[in-house]
């Protein structure tokens, strides 16, 4: 049986380039492989927003994380891709443990950055980078730590926008000889800034994050594969989509008295039991409960 790690990297080679959505819980990783993507990835902003109704400033745990990622693999077959922060903890053993137990948790890989462990949304202003060396430390720290050799381990840095593509080129190459398998340059506002980190690491998967409301602009996939990159992330997409969706329903309801408007936007029950095999369940319980339970009747 193939790994976790190993479906990541078998997915990451043959996407040209790979779509990767965020899914920020059990059902939407369910929606996700149903509607036909190889890949997905857990944001930490997601964890914060969705499951702890905390902003994206480095409050949520490990655990908290690793929670949401047993949530995940649990119900889906396809291979996850994990936001680790800065590895939760200031030494290296911190971030040993954090690989061990993605890993442990079914996790295919993850991507830790060069932020100082008070971190910023990478497209927010302010954010501050800890030393070239301290986090090669990191990657290293992360390299030892993975049980399966292949377990992704992805490097982002938020270089770019602190000290220039230079700069962010060098820390890059420094990360890939500390044994980083994958890159993530983070807020790049150029289709030949892309182009430049895919010349400069030619055998190394380069993502692009294509986040809403964010530095980067919008590129579409045809766009990205002309300058080489291997993974477009669309890391809060849907749960956007969600949650504005939840508020328009909860004014309706509000102003209107009823939700009769809004049943259009909304998934209607067949489809909810259709994508969790709802029948299939209920069958189960049927069979095995149902015949017990007509049995004390007759008696």
């Amino acid at each position: 049986m193939n790994s976790a790690g190993l479906l990541l990297r078998q997915a990451v080679a043959e996407g040209k380039p790979l779509q990767m959505v965020g899914a920020i819980n059990a059902y939407s990783a369910i929606l996700s492989e149903k509607v036909g993507f190889k890949a997905i990835y857990l944001s930490g902003s997601g964890v914060a927003a969705a499951s702890y109704g905390l902003p994206d400033l480095g409050i949520t745990t490990m655990n908290d994380v690793v929670e949401d990622i047993r949530r995940i693999t649990r119900v889906t077959k396809l291979p996850l891709l994990v936001d680790a922060d800065t590895g939760f903890g200031s030494s290296g053993f911190n971030i040993i443990k954090t690989v061990q137990e993605f890993e442990r948790a079914g996790a295919g890989g993850l991507h830790i950055e060069d932020q100082v462990s008070a971190k910023r949304c990478g497209h927010r202003p302010g954010k501050k980078l800890v030393s070239l060396e301290e986090m090669v430390d990191r990657i290293k720290a992360c390299v030892s730590g993975r049980q399966d050799k292949n377990f992704v381990i992805m490097a982002r840095t938020d270089a770019i926008a602190n000290e220039g593509i230079e700069k962010a080129i060098i820390r890059s190459r420094a990360y890939i000889e500390a044994g980083a398998d994958m890159l993530f340059p983070e807020a790049l506002t150029e289709l030949s800034q892309y182009q430049r980190f895919t010349n400069e690491f030619p055998n190394i998967p380069i993502l692009a994050n294509i986040t809403e409301f964010g530095k980067t602009p919008l590129f579409t996939t045809d766009e990205l594969h002309s300058v080489g990159v291997s993974i477009v992330l669309y890391p809060l997409s849907a749960f956007r989509a969600q949650s504005e969706a939840t508020v328009n329903v909860y004014k309706t309801i509000l102003t209107e008295k009823t939700q009769k408007s809004v049943l259009p936007i909304m998934q209607t029950r067949e489809d909810l039991y259709s994508y969790l095999d709802y029948y299939k369940y209920e069958n189960q319980v049927d069979q095995l409960f149902g015949k017990q339970d007509n049995d004390k009747k007759d008696q």
